[in-house]
């Protein structure tokens, strides 16, 4: 039987949705000429929603857990839902989508936006951070890696002027560190503003000390955007 060669191409739209919870600092409501930053939070593998898991599975760990529990941030602060069985690659348009809806809604201080994950947030945070490094004033990924299909290199040259904090337990079996150092020593050979705490005796668990500790939101509220970029 003869083949022949063709070609057939169509247009589609993808249609994404995210959950979403949403915290706004006291005294919002109050000061209504006031803007305020804002920190965008990925959670990990085990807070995806779907098959019985609510939204409320987001305030099991990291931020939203502390919000939960009665902590004032003086930040709007965004924690999406991923779908189970969906990773946060999948969903970085429609990410910066939300962001834009928020920024739309709330009065935010565009110039002062941030970027926060654990485990595969952490991941999350990488690579929403290379794929929209203009959106954000600040980064703080917690145990997690750059993507395997982003270049590592090419990463550390795209992110070098963003102001990172990255945390690591040394000894996480769950994410190894070395996801982690890989793109800090790539950062740190092109000069790049990274941080980089190491929690010695730490697990997989280092993001309740990080996300306890005032220093991480002194250190996000020093960074802010340039005008032409926020």
């Amino acid at each position: 039987m003869v083949q022949t060669a063709h070609q057939f191409s169509q247009t589609s739209t993808l249609t994404q949705q995210l959950d979403y919870l949403i915290s706004l600092p006291e005294g919002y409501e109050a000061n209504p000429d006031q803007r305020y930053p804002l920190i965008l939070f990925l959670h990990g593998a085990g807070e995806r929603g779907g098959n019985g898991m609510g939204i409320e599975a987001v305030c099991l760990q990291g931020l939203p857990k502390r919000l939960d529990a009665g902590a004032k941030l003086p930040f709007i602060v965004v924690s999406p839902q991923c779908p189970l069985d969906h990773w946060w690659s999948e969903y970085t348009d429609t990410l910066i989508g939300l962001l834009d809806a928020t920024i739309a809604r709330y009065r935010v201080d565009t110039s002062r936006v941030y970027l926060t994950g654990l485990s595969m947030g952490g991941f999350g945070s990488w690579h929403l951070a290379w794929q929209y490094p203009e959106r954000f004033a600040a980064v703080a990924p917690i145990c997690g890696g750059l993507p395997w299909f982003i270049g590592l290199e090419g990463a550390a040259e795209k992110l070098k002027n963003m102001p990172l904090w990255v945390f690591h337990g040394a000894k996480d079996t769950v994410v190894p560190i070395e996801e982690s150092r890989r793109i800090v020593n790539a950062l740190k050979a092109v000069k790049g503003n990274v941080k980089f705490t190491v929690y010695r005796e730490a697990r997989h668990d280092s993001w309740t000390k990080t996300y306890a500790n005032p220093k991480l939101y002194e250190w996000l509220l020093q960074h802010t955007l340039p005008a032409s970029k926020s």
